[in-house]
């Protein structure tokens, strides 16, 4: 049993690493294998340029295709995994063409796993654990109102008067700002063009309470049901986003501003100049500490009281480790190979698990990846 990791740009290393120092069998692919070699090359030899065609011969039934490259290479790797009878994990979000390989894949008795690295991936166990602890408490109630907030943020330790740096290229972060997202405000569905248009404030949990500007991000909807939550269910607030420094808006106004002016080529041109310049003056330097928060809240209420309010909080930041961020993404990737590897995991396409017994497992191995992790009772 093999596990092929393919990919080891920044965010891949400490979970790579990790498999490799567990003594598991695993071959690393990676389009220049010199990058490889010195990511890795001080625990195996066993190192290839990344090539789809060489990667299908070497596969066996029962290993695991790892994918930590660029989005548009999972599905087809995924499709190789069942061909060969080999399971897929991946770090993303699920693609409907992903999704739709659920019936090829149970055909094939193979798991292709998803949305298991940072967020995606340690906010759905959170959210998982809340909705378990809250059906079963005096507190349930399908009648009580529910509002769901889920922030993720990687931010500099050290602020700087942008208010974020760049820990790759920052081309993906601007073209995200692009992108409308879906969630739930007052019971009503809020659609937004622009993610400044529909920025926050949360206040987080944390020892020292911090307040953040957060906004919501892609479409919330469809993790109402991947949470569980009951069709019966009023839901009141439900919206995963994003979290950062305050200032954060003010900061980028400028950016904003351009951004929802730009179109087609030339458009696209600029936003890689702009890119190249946000790379260049705010990039993190050697050494310098990134910072990951995660707040995952769920409060139930009842004729206007709360009745039940509990909040995940996570905080972790680069330490002599590696970046937060990197830990963060790649650790629970590892979790998710070795539960394939042990059948833990169904055939089929799956998300971040929602199995108690996964959940208690992996969150407890999360614990010591961030410098702060707890569920504070809101009402305690």
């Amino acid at each position: 049993m093999t596990i092929h990791w393919c990919g080891t740009g920044l965010s891949a290393i400490p979970g790579l690493r990790r498999l490799l120092e567990a003594g598991h069998d695993v071959a690393v692919w990676n389009r220049t294998a010199d990058k490889a070699r010195a990511a890795v090359g001080d625990l195996t030899s066993n190192i290839h340029a990344f090539d789809i065609n060489n990667l299908g011969e070497m596969l066996s039934p029962a290993d695991v295709v790892v994918s930590m490259l660029p989005g548009d290479w999972h599905v087809a790797l995924a499709e190789l995994a069942i061909s060969k009878g080999a399971h897929f994990v991946s770090s993303s979000y699920i693609a409907p063409e992903m999704r739709a390989l659920d019936g090829k894949a149970k055909d094939a008795g193979v798991a292709l796993v998803n949305e298991v690295g940072l967020d995606p991936g340690i906010d759905h166990l959170m959210a998982h654990a809340l909705v378990d602890e809250y059906k079963a408490s005096a507190a349930f109630d399908p009648a009580n109102e529910v509002s769901f907030l889920s922030y993720c943020g990687g931010i500099p330790k050290t602020p700087n008067p942008f208010r974020y740096k760049f820990s790759w290229s920052p081309l993906g972060v601007l073209k995200a700002l692009r992108s409308p997202s879906k969630s739930i405000r007052d019971f009503k569905e809020l659609d937004v063009a622009r993610p400044w248009d529909a920025i926050s404030t949360f206040d987080a949990p944390l020892p020292t309470p911090e307040s953040f500007e957060v906004y919501p991000n892609r479409d919330s909807l469809p993790f109402i049901g991947q949470y569980e939550f009951g069709a019966d269910w009023k839901v009141k607030e439900f919206v995963r986003g994003t979290l950062r420094l305050n200032g954060w808006a003010q900061a980028w106004d400028a950016v904003f501003k351009e951004v929802e002016t730009l179109e087609g080529k030339a458009g696209d041109a600029r936003l890689k100049e702009m890119s190249d310049q946000f790379w260049e003056e705010n990039s993190y330097d050697e050494g310098e500490p990134d910072r990951v928060v995660l707040c995952v809240d769920l409060k139930a209420e009842k004729a206007g009281e709360t009745v039940w309010h509990k909040t995940y909080v996570m905080d972790a930041w680069g330490d002599e480790r590696g970046t937060a961020m990197a830990r963060l993404v790649s650790y629970p990737v590892s979790y998710a190979i070795e539960a394939v590897m042990n059948g833990k995991i169904a055939p089929g396409v799956h998300a971040a698990p929602s199995d108690a017994g996964l959940v208690a497992d992996w969150m407890g191995k999360i614990g010591t990846l961030a410098q702060h992790l707890e569920v504070t009772d809101r009402l305690a």
